[in-house]
């Protein structure tokens, strides 16, 4: 069976696609129907993905040697173009990743939609979703991997727009969509770049040219075609300043935040840097663009999650900053500790996603968390396998995150840059104060009169237990004393570096520390006098942070005033200049010069018998006062 699995990985993508197409065309009038084909035909994908990890884990050729299936798509002269799958250790984990965390966001959702009218289509979107992005990670070349990189694109703005009723939902797909349209021309131009000066677009083939990249282009070409490549995970994996969609997206169903922010969409800009680090090895300087972009990124975000009020955006802003972590991880050039981080924040992020969706759902979608409180007494399972995820991402051991956001932090002071690791860690201090400030908020505390919470059905919070378990244990696979994770994914060739007990005993204190101050500023002053004495006493930051830093009006500003100016420009000269002067202008020439030739035009013949009459009697007067030499020069034209 494994060996089926694995000459038929194809599969994975394939079944969730077909449930898809069954929902639109055969189950869409019955919704439960619905539901159950889309949950099926991902937890089916689900069993062949741990079977082919499963084959490809425990035989090490494929890391030397990926599994490559390929048939030609399509060629046009030299331009020769392959569809097919690469399974090797990375595409591996990740289809195993994705299929379980999507799996469980499925039967999530048949219980956080029941009852509403788009069912079956919601779930078709799902279905779709998830085999996108199953597709993209199983790409055997850029081409491929860019119809689905687009694929995933359209089915987050058909989710996030979902409520089509909701202005704001609708507007928040269209910043989406259009935010992340900008980085895929970029990325768009750096594939045909690769594909001009290499002539091949296969992921294999590629690592071997570029490794000897000096015969085919220039350093300053190949600087080039790395930050082309780069730019699109910026719009796709909401790295500053193409973040801004990304809190936005909250406006969709919850089980879709949890999928973008989780299992899918966000991933992949993390994963296609990883996937082509075999050109970023190349640019040293490109390297470096990587990864301050995603240590800015993460401290950026991080300042802003601080204080928000709404459950999800907090959340929001903590991926973009996780987000953050990964691409400095592969800037500083752990492809190891970047892929770990991904696996571990899949599963503490959609638990956490998962258990904010639980919350509104028992509020009433009620989103502000300083209007809750004392949640976690009447929604214990809700609650406590939060606290697991909040345990987990801010780096507590034995928790997930602890083992891959050490692994970060190690492999930037081990890159000798500590500027960039002194941001690493301030971030961690940061991601534990507000996501516990979250916890604290919510959960714990006295309970609001007017809040009547209820725990969550079975099919909601089965997925939270499951996804708490990973939490907690899913980072196991990485320690320094049973590197796992190397063996698995990297078969012994990992980026190692040496563990650092310092380092790892100051993560836990600053994560420690966060937790602490969280505390005492939300959970034991009740009153939160302390809190609200810091923000009027820091007003002017704490504005910044509250308002985003204003990149979003800035943005608002840029498109109204500089875009819509330069339209307008555009738009009188075309109506003034071109279409005025030039077109308009020739036009009335045309017109007054015909008018000018129709008065001698008539189309009478008397009146042209008339002018000839007048033209002969014109020459007779002229010959008849010129002398006869020159009145011969003038009627056979100066013949002699």
């Amino acid at each position: 069976m494994v060996e089926f699995a694995l000459h038929n990985a194809w599969l994975v993508p394939l079944l969730p696609a077909l449930a898809f197409v069954i929902i639109i065309f055969l189950t869409k009038p019955w919704p439960a129907l619905s539901g159950l084909v889309s949950v099926g035909g991902m937890l089916t994908s689900c069993f062949f993905a741990s079977l082919a990890a499963y084959g490809v884990f425990t035989n090490h050729k494929y890391a030397e040697e990926p599994l490559v299936y390929a048939t030609r798509w399509f060629s046009a002269g030299d331009l020769k173009i392959d569809v097919g799958i690469q399974l090797d250790p990375t595409s591996a984990m990740m289809i195993f990743m994705v299929t379980l965390v999507s799996s469980l966001i499925f039967i999530y959702a048949t219980g956080y939609m029941k009852g509403d009218p788009g069912y079956s289509v919601f779930f078709s979107y799902l279905a779709l979703f998830g085999s996108s992005m199953l597709l993209l990670v199983l790409s055997s070349n850029l081409l491929q991997m860019f119809v689905a990189w687009e694929l995933v694109g359209l089915c987050s703005y058909l989710l996030i727009g979902f409520y089509t009723h909701k202005i704001s939902a609708r507007e928040a797909a269209k910043k989406a969509f259009v935010t992340c349209r900008v980085a895929d021309f970029g990325l768009l131009l750096g594939i045909l770049s690769l594909q001009i000066v290499f002539g091949t677009l296969n992921l294999t083939e590629l690592a071997e040219k570029i490794n000897n990249f000096d015969q085919y282009t220039t350093m300053g070409m190949m600087t080039l075609m790395a930050v082309l490549v780069f730019i699109g995970p910026i719009g796709k994996s909401g790295q500053f300043p193409l973040h801004v969609w990304l809190p936005d997206a909250m406006e969709g169903p919850t089980p879709v935040s949890a999928l973008i922010h989780a299992a899918t969409m966000v991933v992949a800009g993390v994963y296609l840097v990883g996937r082509m680090m075999f050109l970023f090895h190349e640019v040293p300087s490109a390297m470096e663009l990587v990864a301050i972009t995603g240590a800015f990124t993460a401290l950026f975000a991080a300042s802003i999650a601080i204080t928000q009020r709404e459950i999800k955006r907090i959340l929001a802003y903590s991926t973009v900053s996780q987000l953050g972590y990964m691409m400095l991880a592969l800037g500083v050039g752990s492809l190891t500790a970047s892929m770990f981080h991904l696996w571990t924040h899949a599963f503490f992020k959609a638990l956490m996603f998962l258990g904010a969706g639980s919350v509104l759902h028992a509020l009433h979608d009620k989103a502000d968390v300083w209007k809750m409180g004392g949640l976690i007494k009447k929604m214990p399972i809700t609650g406590y396998t939060f606290m697991i995820g909040c345990l987990a991402i801010a780096g507590i051991p034995p928790f997930a995150g602890f083992w891959s956001k050490d692994e970060i932090l190690l492999a930037a002071f081990d890159n000798g840059n500590y500027v960039l690791f002194t941001m690493a860690a301030i971030t961690a201090f940061m991601t534990a104060f507000y996501m516990w400030r979250l916890f604290f908020l919510a959960f714990m505390g006295e309970e609001k009169a007017e809040n009547h919470p209820h725990e969550s059905p079975w099919n909601m919070t089965l997925p939270l237990v499951v996804l708490a378990f990973f939490a907690t244990v899913g980072g196991l696979v990485g320690t320094p004393w049973a590197p796992v994770w190397g063996e698995w994914i990297f078969f012994g060739h990992p980026h190692h570096v040496e563990p650092n007990y310092l380092i790892m005993v100051g993560s836990v204190v600053l994560g420690m520390a966060g937790i602490y101050l969280a505390y005492t500023l939300y959970l034991a002053d009740k009153e939160k006098a302390r809190a609200h004495a810091l923000a009027k006493q820091y007003r002017f930051l704490h504005n910044l942070s509250f308002n985003k830093f204003y990149i979003d009006e800035i943005y608002l500003w840029f498109n109204h005033s500089i875009v819509d100016g330069a339209a307008r420009l555009f738009y009188l000269f075309d109506i003034y200049v071109v279409d005025g002067i030039l077109i308009n202008g020739i036009a009335a020439f045309t017109r007054l010069s015909g008018e000018g030739l129709r008065v001698a035009q008539t189309g009478r013949l008397q009146n042209y018998a008339l002018v000839f009459f007048l033209g002969v009697l014109a020459l007779a007067v002229v010959l008849a006062f010129t002398d006869p030499a020159t009145a011969f020069g003038l009627m056979t034209g100066g013949a002699k």
